[in-house]
């Protein structure tokens, strides 16, 4: 088996949430195919470049492109996202710089999250991470966005939760009340140029890296650390898969 490859406790994980198989139709080796997109999603390598022992590049490109626009891959890791106690949980954003590859294109076309900050052309993973340090929602928009904007949106639909942990960018005045009427407690440093200062309790705090730790794991993944693709999609897509992993792999450990 190689590097990347799925182990038989990530495969029997993964292989039910898969689609289901058309009647009369044979579909290419799950398996071999969903390697292929870890290969490539590990390594940041051109799909042109994906070793034989793979089968053809195209077959692994049309079906991650295509189950890409067909939600698949999201779904997948909402479905093990689904098991989480989520006690607490931890919101934070993490800036992935744009290849030129990515960043191509006529103006005035569709918004594929991709704008222009200090570190040029980059798009921004925004993510909620539970107690474990585990992903159970995941948004992506351009560089330059603010990270307290995308955070109502991150928590709708979740569970309610007593603890929910951000950095001073999230101080919001609308965010802790959207928490405390959801029944928490924000634990959010305000500016530190505000007169009135919000205390916070330091040791719930300090599970922040919780989630910075996940970006950390995230960006192993060589081509969310540095966007190749073009499609926001197919960026988040890739988020999705490499967070399923994540998940997968934290299953296998406790198997």
């Amino acid at each position: 088996m190689a590097r990347f490859d799925l182990s038989e406790v990530e495969w029997a994980l993964i292989a039910p949430l898969l689609p289901n198989k058309p009647r009369g139709v044979a579909r290419t080796d799950d398996r071999r195919v969903l390697n292929a997109i870890f290969y490539i999603l590990r390594t940041g390598s051109p799909w042109r470049d994906l070793p034989e022992r793979y089968g053809p590049y195209t077959t692994a490109y049309n079906r991650y492109n295509r189950w890409a626009k067909a939600g698949v891959w999201l779904r997948i890791f909402e479905a093990l996202a689904a098991s989480s106690p989520q006690s607490m949980q931890l919101i934070d954003a993490s800036i992935v710089r744009a290849h030129q590859h990515a960043a191509g294109g006529k103006k005035g076309g569709p918004d594929h999250a991709i704008g222009r900050s200090r570190g040029g052309l980059t798009s921004k993973i925004h993510a909620v991470v539970d107690e474990r340090g585990l992903p159970v929602r995941l948004a992506l928009s351009a560089g330059q966005a603010s990270d307290k904007a995308s955070a109502p949106m991150l928590l709708a639909g979740l569970p309610t939760v007593s603890v929910v942990v951000a950095d001073r960018g999230y101080d919001w005045q609308h965010l802790i009340d959207l928490v405390t009427e959801r029944g928490g407690q924000a634990h959010i440093p305000t500016q530190r140029d505000r007169k009135v200062q919000r205390s916070v309790d330091r040791a719930i705090y300090r599970q922040r890296n919780l989630v910075e730790r996940f970006f950390c794991k995230l960006k192993h993944f060589r081509r969310i650390a540095t966007r190749y693709d073009k499609l926001a999609r197919n960026v988040l897509a890739a988020v999705a898969l490499a967070s399923a992993r994540i998940w997968i792999r934290t299953y296998e450990s406790t198997t």
